[in-house]
């Protein structure tokens, strides 16, 4: 008894080693690879030693968060954990760019029930049929090809040279909130003045550039509760180039400007919530749930978001000689005064935009909480990017355990608890011989090598011998003093004596089985 206490001390003293000893080593492994490198947040950079300037989604995030809008910033690697319980849903935005995976119907179902039930924002940035199953949802349609605009596309010049000009990096002019019933209108420009005023900004409209986008069209839907408004589109000559970049291809299909969406957005309003109302209490509130279907990522990414950026790698303005005669944006905007129509990065125009989605002007809610922006969350989803086959077993781990609970403590338990199992597993589990233990749990399936069958008949005969023994009480040194005629006296049946003493007979498998009968029967 004393031993058994003692081996159980030592195994939980090891349990608690091994488990210091690998935090430490797995954060002390952390530090040293992490250190003196810039940290990403880029789904499109796979060497974080690449100049900073071309990791655009870190800019965003810049432009978002503490150096900027002072929003507070996530990220997340699995959709359920933050739909399924995110503090405050009608105050937080979600943005996926990029997706390089479908997403599931479990998870589209999540997004549409975060957007139509609890009034989250989405953004979903992407140029191709990855992001479709939660489009579908909002009846939306994504394309599998990109769109050429020979109308509406931007120049790109580095060193003073012109690169060829490509119908496919598009240009179009977009308001965050309103859209022109006639395209050509010239719309109201966003002065730097007009961004900082909720009653300017909704309508006023800026330039956005991109890189490679599809289409996305709004199908038919009877649904009374969604606002569905095309922010931007191509130009009515724009078609999808799925064989080819020539537009008399038949097999491209020309599908007319609103039907060659570039911005969509869809509110649902009146979605009830609890947050803040006038005074230190909580009450109802109605907010609405907004989500805008992009149809390209490089709208948030690729050069396109920071203007420095985009001088270094040679987005050309209107006024610059490589248009000529082609009608660029400034065509679309007019300036009052005189400030020019010049596209500054896409910052400007996605910034207003989430902050017109986010409930800033809810007068149901207290405005302690709506002017302050560091009251809203914004989120990056990080789960839609493929990983390495070194982490995706722990990022599909963790998305399983948010599935079950988004309480932080439950959820480290749950990590914890795995951690320890497989801790046990690993040490308590000995290497023993390969014998058989009745109460042995940690081999309760072992079973003994199998038999050749060159030794099934050898076996039989055994089997035998043991029976004729014990049927007459003899010991193994009295059986093996006993002649051959002794012993079959013994058995008296021809059969079995046969198969004791015939060395030239051959038994098949079934021939053997019936002798093993026949020996259960001998003797009774």
């Amino acid at each position: 008894m004393a031993e058994e206490g003692s081996t159980g001390i030592k195994l939980e003293t090891w349990l608690l080693v091994g488990f210091i000893a690998a935090m430490l080593l797995s954060t002390t492994v952390i530090i040293i690879t992490s250190s003196d490198k810039t940290t990403v947040y880029s789904a499109y950079v796979t060497d974080e030693e690449q100049n900073v300037q071309y990791q655009q989604v870190s800019a965003m995030r810049d432009a978002l968060g503490e150096d900027g809008m002072d929003y507070v910033i996530a990220n997340t690697m699995s959709t359920p954990m933050l739909v399924n319980d995110w503090r405050e849903p009608h105050r937080t935005m979600l943005i996926i760019a990029a997706p390089e995976k479908p997403f599931d119907n479990a998870e589209a179902d999540a997004i549409h029930d975060f957007v139509t039930e609890k009034g989250g924002k989405v953004i979903i940035a992407a140029n191709s049929t990855n992001a479709q199953t939660v489009a579908d949802k909002f009846g939306v349609k994504y394309f599998d090809a990109p769109v050429v605009d020979p109308n509406r596309y931007y120049e790109v010049a580095r060193l003073g040279e012109a690169e060829p000009a490509d119908s496919r990096k598009l240009w179009t002019v977009a308001g965050v909130n309103k859209v022109w019933e006639d395209q050509f209108e010239r719309r109201p420009y966003c002065s730097d003045k007009s961004l900082q005023d909720s009653d300017t900004y909704g309508n006023c409209a800026l330039p956005v550039l991109f890189h490679r986008p599809t289409a996305i069209q709004v199908l038919p839907q009877e649904d009374s509760s969604r606002n569905v408004k095309i922010l931007a589109h191509a130009s009515g000559s724009a078609f999808i180039a799925r064989e080819s970049t020539d537009a008399n291809d038949p097999d491209n299909p020309i599908l007319g400007g609103n039907n060659t969406g570039l911005i969509i957005r869809l509110d649902y309003a009146g979605i009830d919530a609890i947050d803040q109302v006038k005074g230190v209490k909580e009450g109802n509130v109605k907010v609405t749930g907004s989500i805008v279907f992009v149809s390209d990522h490089s709208v948030l990414a690729n050069h396109l978001w920071d203007i420095a950026d985009a001088e270094v790698t040679g987005k050309q303005q209107c006024g610059t000689v490589y248009y000529g005669d082609r009608a660029c944006w400034d065509s679309l905007l007019s300036s009052d005064n005189g400030s020019g129509t010049d596209w500054n990065g896409n910052e400007d125009y996605f910034v207003t935009l989430i902050r017109d989605m986010m409930e800033h002007e809810n007068d149901d809610i207290s405005t302690v909480i709506t002017s302050k922006n560091d009251n809203f969350y914004i989120v990056f989803d990080e789960s839609r990017h493929v990983t390495s086959v070194m982490s995706s077993p722990f990022t599909e781990a963790m998305g399983a355990i948010v599935m079950l609970t988004s309480d932080t403590l439950l959820k480290w338990l749950i990590v914890l608890n795995l951690m320890a199992l497989l801790s046990i597993a690993i040490m308590v589990v000995p290497e023993k011989e390969n014998w058989r233990h009745v109460f042995d749990l940690t081999r309760f399936r072992e079973r003994p090598n199998k038999v050749d069958p060159n030794m099934y008949l050898q076996r039989v005969r055994e089997a035998m011998m043991s029976k004729v023994r014990q049927f007459n009480d003899l010991t193994r040194d009295e059986m093996a003093r006993k002649t051959p005629g002794e012993i079959q006296s013994m058995v008296k049946d021809p059969r079995l004596i046969e198969l004791l003493y015939s060395q030239q007979r051959s038994y098949s498998n079934e021939e053997l089985r019936q002798l093993l009968q026949q020996i259960r029967r001998w003797g009774k």
